[in-house]
């Protein structure tokens, strides 16, 4: 059983996987094609990613890798809480750069999926906090990009109660409105 929510951004969804537990803890699919084909979704995913941050208020994005690369992402919390984020960037989108975010935590055991097409990004809200997260395809250096994290054009509420501890690469990104996406809407999510 899997719990679909949609967000305000069409085409990104928040998926909850039913647990299964007992006096040992838990069981549960955090992905199964069938079940996902099902509910009308078909994603190819050909890598999983694991990250953790060891900071509170550490914040990575806002990411994209671009096509003929691009990916969607299933994005779930390994362990601890993190603030994930989606933010549009489809050219003629009439959501164009607005922003959806969701607390993934363990606990929780929700999951963010996120097309191509979107920003990706997220903080984190406790110490030692590891996200997970499968793509759609590989990883292509020569794809990567970013926006920055406090565009105030997005105007992204990330929570933070200090400064956020960034990359090198993150702290360099361009604002929104210097970025010219590579990204066009076709009128579906």
């Amino acid at each position: 059983m899997l719990d679909i929510q949609p967000t305000a951004l069409p085409g990104v969804l928040i998926l909850t996987p039913r647990r299964f537990g007992d006096a040992r803890g838990f069981f549960c699919e955090s992905w199964n094609a069938g079940r996902m084909a099902e509910n009308g979704l078909h994603f190819d995913f050909v890598q999983d990613n694991h990250s953790m941050s060891a900071q509170i208020g550490t914040v990575r994005g806002l990411h994209f890798q671009s096509p003929p690369h691009a990916q969607a992402k299933l994005v779930r919390c390994g362990r601890g809480r993190l603030f994930d984020v989606a933010v549009d960037i489809r050219k003629g989108s009439p959501t164009y750069g607005q922003w959806v975010g969701e607390e993934l935590s363990f606990e929780n055991g929700k999951q963010l999926l996120i097309p191509a097409g979107f920003l990706h990004g997220f903080s984190t809200r406790e110490p030692d906090t590891e996200i997970c997260y499968k793509c759609t395809d590989y990883y292509a250096p020569d794809c990567d990009g970013a926006v920055r994290f406090d565009d105030p054009d997005i105007g992204i509420d990330w929570g933070l109660t200090g400064e956020a501890v960034l990359s090198d690469k993150d702290a360099a990104a361009p604002f929104l409105a210097n970025f010219d996406s590579p990204f066009v809407w076709e009128g579906t999510a």
